[in-house]
């Protein structure tokens, strides 16, 4: 029970952060706000790493796939914030969260088995995206931002690719050290990007409280999944964070006031059934 209310207050969290990313995207440059929200995030995390981690399970090998991770996690969650400054929370969340649907296909490809409701849930999952996307078109009069769609299917792709190679990279080595290394390879590539595009201008002052809660909500939602492996029944906990896109959806509808009708509700609970399923 313990490690299922660890996944919601985790799943709580990340929904807020998303919600966030949403307000933020539109107003400050993209790339200088993550390095604030990494930033914040990696000194708490290092906080954390450096009294509980056992720095001497650290491998050469954890280190380089724990680097490859963070590259990742920066590209996806890049993509997370443009797809979100282009779209509305209710089609960008649930793509976003559809990240086990291709870690499902990854353990396919590795040879484990794959059972009937598993193919089941994928199902839900692209019908439920499939009619949020056909049902908000119909209420709006306009087409799907496809850009907004293309953008959150790449932050899925690179959330999947992140979680697979971070969890290698914590067999191979520990994981509270490969989580902050995890975190200063995608600090180093944000930061390279934000040279690259000459976008190392501090967002405006007023946004940095802002962006410092947005890095201590991941920080927070990250540490209490991890904390949950130590806890009887730690998968519940990866079942309930998988929910934080519903968390998003619902929060955009109280705060930013988005528009959702009966059929995008059902649908928006279908796709986050399938994913809690898969999380399983």
């Amino acid at each position: 029970m313990h490690s299922l209310l660890f996944g919601l207050a985790a799943a709580l969290a990340w929904g807020t952060h998303d919600l966030c990313v949403r307000f933020v995207s539109q107003r400050t440059g993209i790339l200088p706000a993550m390095l604030i929200v990494f930033g914040t995030g990696a000194i708490l995390v290092a906080g954390a790493a450096l009294a509980l981690g056992d720095w001497q399970a650290m491998t050469l090998p954890a280190a380089r796939l724990a680097g490859l991770s963070g590259t990742i996690f920066a590209l996806g969650s890049y993509a997370l914030y443009r797809a979100l400054a282009l779209g509305p929370v209710k089609l960008v969340a649930p793509l976003v969260g559809s990240y086990p649907v291709l870690s499902l296909g990854m353990a396919m490809l590795q040879g484990q088995p794959v059972g009937l409701g598993h193919w089941l849930a994928v199902a839900a999952v692209v019908g439920g995206v499939g009619c949020i996307a056909v049902f908000s078109t119909e209420e709006d009069g306009s087409p799907v931002n496809l850009q907004a769609a293309a953008w959150g299917l790449a932050g899925a792709v690179g959330f999947a690719l992140t979680f697979a190679i971070g969890q290698a990279a914590a067999l191979a080595g520990a994981e509270w050290p490969v989580l902050i290394v995890t975190r200063l390879a995608a600090i180093l590539m944000l930061l390279g990007l934000a040279l690259l595009a000459r976008m190392v201008q501090l967002p405006a002052r007023k946004m940095l409280p802002l962006l410092v809660l947005m890095g201590t909500l991941d920080a927070f939602a990250l540490g209490l999944v991890i904390y949950s492996g130590s806890l009887p029944r730690p998968e519940f906990a990866s079942v309930g964070a998988s929910l934080f896109g519903l968390v998003t959806v619902v929060l955009a509808w109280l705060v930013l006031r988005e528009s959702m009708n009966r059929a995008q509700w059902i649908s928006v609970a279908v796709t986050f059934g399938g994913i809690a399923y898969l999380g399983h």
